[in-house]
């Protein structure tokens, strides 16, 4: 899965330390197996640690929590997105700059104004 999937993995865990990973895939759109090879992964590399608890009398679940170091790579991962998304949006801005400068001077503009 991407770093960006990994963001979105934390960000979710972050805020909801009981999502199941059921949950998680249908949030992400994503089928469950990639989910939970995305989140043995992360527990691998001890970015986040799972524990079980008793949800009820019948059933157990899992509880994620993120490691120090999961909170300092969410906090990287977070940064670079929000870099990489920055670049993005001055590239578009730039290219619809220009888009707006050729209709301007575009002689067919200039035939619909009339």
């Amino acid at each position: 899965m991407t770093t960006e999937a990994h963001l979105k993995i934390l960000k979710h865990i972050e805020s909801n330390p009981h999502i199941s990973q059921r949950q998680l895939a249908q949030e992400l759109g994503v089928s469950v197996g990639k989910i939970n090879y995305c989140v043995q992964a992360l527990i691998t590399t001890g970015l986040v640690k799972a524990g079980n608890f008793k949800r009820s009398a019948s059933k157990m679940s899992y509880l994620y929590l993120l490691t120090p170091a999961g909170i300092e790579e969410k906090s990287r991962l977070t940064a670079s997105f929000l870099k990489r998304k920055i670049i993005e949006h001055e590239k578009i801005s730039q290219e619809i700059a220009q888009l707006k400068r050729d209709m301007a001077n575009s002689p067919l503009t200039h035939l619909t104004r009339n």
